[in-house]
């Protein structure tokens, strides 16, 4: 750390993704000294795992930012850490070694599953496991996810579409089908998730899908043409896909069991027909008692995730507790862990991001929610005296007692320079270690020989 002797508050982020690194920065920003505790070895969380690999401009710009959040001097960086029971460190540890404030910004690390029959059948996946292992995430990156020649995406998402969007161009898959719970009118996806798989898209069958839901949607105020011209506007300007990939998307259907073969892998999906009702002013699905079965050899559910429990806070639900009366509010959220058997805050420990609100929102959502989780601290630590100089330094031996590599800001730029050197010499837009093993001896040895891959 940088200055111990000038005094200041000492807070610990857990979880280096978007809206702990801009939760860092607006702390940091104020005077505040913080250190970043990662899981993985490289920052980013969703951001460097999460976005598709495609979108070089859009990560790389992240990227950029995120490096000047690290370099800040207030701001310290050790990944491949683990917080968590049972983890490197505690959160109760890391009160004990002296910090002020804890905001907890892991994401949802955990998966959400609709506890259907057949979801422990062979090529049953969750979305994120597939998308951290198309984004070379250790060690999802080095485990084998088997895809067969027609997919069920349950979900109709970006994350659904970038999924989609990996079966087409990279497994060239013979059939995707998204199968959406609600109408047309419900879909979450945007206009350019769409224009990359639009080339693929049945659209004679999705304009079949809509006049069906036609009459239902008008019932309930809603334009079934403005979805058309919506899709249709999206495939006229579709990228160019040589792939042979029929994609198709499938409305007013719940999944109700995934079927398996003798020899225990996915041969089918069954799934409830649906209709529309009006609740609470929000439009819900009603199962109508009917059914059909897909024939399919894959499943994968792109319906959002978990809270990870392991870290050591109350959970409900999908999320962590928040206090339902914070003493700390910013703009009317909370952002305060609370304990359900205590009826009490669980003191200086904060939630942001993901972990605050579990599968809410894209990169900007994040960021602001991190900006906000941070607003909260600095009302609570304004209640307290800063850090004295021991507190400031007693993390650091700690670190060295963990036998194994803990990774500082100029461990990543040593990774970074690697990566690029790699990258130029292979003639790619960019290149990713894919192992933990081997971003640590690009950093031990600040080579890499391209022959061990």
């Amino acid at each position: 750390m940088t200055n111990p002797s000038q005094a200041s508050h000492l807070v610990a982020v857990i979880g280096a993704g978007a809206a702990g690194l801009f939760a860092a920065r607006e702390l940091a920003e104020k005077g505040v000294r913080v250190v970043l505790f990662n899981r993985d070895i490289k920052p980013g969380g969703l951001a460097e795992y999460g976005i598709y690999p495609a979108k070089y401009r859009l990560k790389e710009g992240l990227r950029c930012q995120f490096r000047q959040i690290i370099d800040m001097e207030n701001v310290t960086y050790y990944g491949n850490v683990t917080i968590c029971q049972g983890g490197d460190l505690t959160l109760d540890e890391l009160r004990q070694l002296g910090f002020q404030a804890l905001l907890v910004t892991v994401g949802a690390q955990a998966t959400k599953w609709l506890g259907l029959p057949g979801e422990d059948l062979r090529r049953v996946y969750h979305a994120k496991d597939v998308v951290y292992h198309y984004n070379d995430l250790p060690p999802y990156s080095q485990r084998d996810y088997p895809i067969g020649k027609r997919v069920a995406l349950i979900g109709v998402g970006n994350v659904m579409m970038d999924i989609a969007r990996y079966l087409i161009q990279v497994r060239r898959v013979d059939e995707v089908i998204a199968i959406a719970r609600r109408g047309p009118a419900e879909i979450k996806f945007d206009k350019n998730e769409l224009q990359a798989v639009g080339a693929n898209l049945d659209a004679d069958a999705l304009d079949e899908e809509i006049d069906r839901a036609a009459a239902l949607m008008q019932s309930l105020g809603q334009n079934p043409q403005s979805i058309k011209d919506f899709v249709h506007t999206a495939i006229s300007n579709a990228t160019p896909c040589d792939s042979p990939t029929r994609l198709r998307l499938r409305f007013l259907l719940s999944p109700n069991r995934i079927l398996g073969d003798e020899g225990g892998t996915v041969k089918g999906l069954q799934v409830e027909h649906n209709t529309l009702v009006l609740k609470n002013g929000e439009v819900k699905a009603r199962g109508l008692g009917t059914y059909e079965t897909l024939d399919v050899d894959t499943v994968i559910f792109a319906i959002g995730d978990r809270v990870d429990e392991k870290i050591g806070l109350p959970v409900e639900g999908n999320e962590y507790v928040k206090s339902p009366t914070p003493r700390y509010p910013v703009e009317g959220d909370s952002y305060e862990v609370f304990d359900p058997k205590t009826g009490l805050p669980v003191e200086g420990v904060f939630v942001a991001g993901w972990s605050r609100n579990a599968s809410e929102g894209l990169v900007g959502i994040a960021r602001k929610d991190g900006v906000r989780g941070a607003r909260a601290i600095l009302q609570y630590l304004s209640n307290l005296p800063p850090a004295n100089d021991a507190r400031m330094v007693k993390i650091i031996p700690r670190i060295k007692t963990m036998g194994k590599a803990v990774i500082t800001k100029a461990d990543l730029k040593r990774l970074e320079e690697v990566e690029q050197a790699q990258a130029l010499a292979r003639g790619l837009p960019e290149f990713k270690f894919s192992t933990n093993e081997e971003m640590l001896s690009a950093i031990r040895e600040g080579a890499f020989d391209s022959t061990h891959r």
